[in-house]
């Protein structure tokens, strides 16, 4: 995304919040994002008010952090920062005599224009000279205010208005714009193996006749169970692709393709998939479905995935080879449970199987490491009552 409009506020100056907290609604082309909070302290000021329409990376607020003083004079409302700001550190100091570095400018035939990153960006987007706004911030820089006042000024009548997209459509211009991305910039390379599921079915059929119907499991969570635990003796297919290099992840958090009722489909995390227990997963699995489906998901559960694994064979697909989300560098696909003709001690027996595949980013792994994890996915399964 690229954009977001605020929908409501959960919190308000003076609350006191915790890490994990929800604070606010915010309105994407996929869902409505609960937006959590990952430090604890208090609302000191709000940036951003519901309704506004603000680019990727705006500050919406300011926390004082517990055991910190009160800032002396609150700070003016600005949104120049693209990202939270990194820990301060004390500046290097400039070689002698070199000149310190201006702010971020724009060439506005004979003069020189300030204007902020996120402003510039904004003007960029709804294809406004920014040399014909007037800046009111300091020195006249131009700020994302002064953008969005010139922005209405130059906002075309009501009737001559485009009509805006519905989400469905956003939707689907999303995940085209993300897979034509991961189509251009992955070298993708794709492998799939049988597996047989003879032993985990047995196995699930008689664990759930333990169970009452409220706590059954269904056989999507030993695959999920399984990627998991595979991706622990293969590590570089946990991770993103970030500037040029591989970032390998500790922790591992599975996104789960979801279709939504209205068409489209989200991949949100299950938090440390790896070391829950299947009773803890399955749980976890029907809440994400359920909050998915009904637009309450949160913004962490769509930020950290480090692998996504699609399931179609409840639709009867017996293989899919999924594009990578990037900047993922893997995804496994599952399709549907068959029963097919296996030779066992010189006897053709009928084995239920499912076909599983990888797609995988050549510029991390390659053909080999991909096998032998597909190969570990399958042992796995192989032994149900150990995951």
């Amino acid at each position: 995304m690229n954009a977001g409009k605020l929908l409501q506020w959960r919190k308000r100056v003076g609350d006191k919040v915790q890490r994990g907290d929800i604070i606010a609604d915010v309105e994407t082309d996929k869902a409505d994002i609960e937006v959590e909070v990952f430090s604890t302290g208090t609302i000191e000021k709000i940036l951003i008010q519901p309704g506004e329409k603000v680019p990727v990376g705006t500050v919406m607020a300011l926390i004082r952090e517990e055991g910190k003083p009160f800032a002396a004079e609150a700070p003016a409302v600005r949104v120049e920062a693209a990202v939270p700001s990194a820990p301060k550190s004390p500046a290097p100091a400039a070689p002698q005599g070199a000149a310190a570095a201006p702010p971020p400018t724009i060439e506005a035939g004979a003069r020189r224009l300030h204007i902020s990153p996120v402003a510039r960006k904004l003007a960029d987007e709804l294809g406004i000279d920014p040399a014909t706004i007037c800046g009111t911030g300091p020195g006249g820089r131009v700020t994302l205010e002064d953008v969005q006042r010139a922005a209405q000024t130059h906002a075309p009548k009501p009737a001559e208005a485009a009509p805006e997209l519905d989400r469905a459509a956003r939707m689907r211009q999303a995940i085209g714009a993300a897979m034509a991305r991961s189509k251009r910039e992955i070298p993708h390379y794709y492998l799939s193996t049988t597996i047989d599921m003879s032993r985990a079915m047995t196995w699930l059929a008689g664990e759930n006749l333990k169970r009452s119907i409220e706590d059954r499991l269904v056989y999507g969570v030993l695959l999920v169970k399984a990627v998991a635990m595979a991706l622990r003796q293969f590590p570089e297919l946990n991770g993103l692709w970030v500037e040029g290099k591989a970032i390998a992840k500790p922790e591992i958090h599975v996104g789960i393709a979801i279709s939504l009722r209205g068409g489209g489909l989200v991949a949100p995390a299950l938090h440390n998939t790896d070391r829950q227990s299947l009773r803890e997963l399955m749980k976890s699995f029907r809440d994400l479905v359920q909050r998915a489906r009904a637009g309450s998901l949160r913004s962490s559960e769509l930020t950290d995935p480090t692998i996504t694994v699609t399931s179609l064979g409840e639709q009867g697909v017996e293989a899919v080879f999924g594009v990578i989300y990037p900047p993922q560098v893997a995804l496994v696909g599952f399709g549907k449970i068959v029963e097919r003709p296996c030779v066992s001690e010189g006897q053709i027996v009928a084995r239920r199987a499912l076909t599983a595949t990888l797609s995988g980013d050549h510029r991390v792994s390659d053909g080999h490491r991909g096998g032998l994890f597909l190969a570990a996915v399958e042992r796995i399964l192989q032994e149900p009552g150990q995951l």
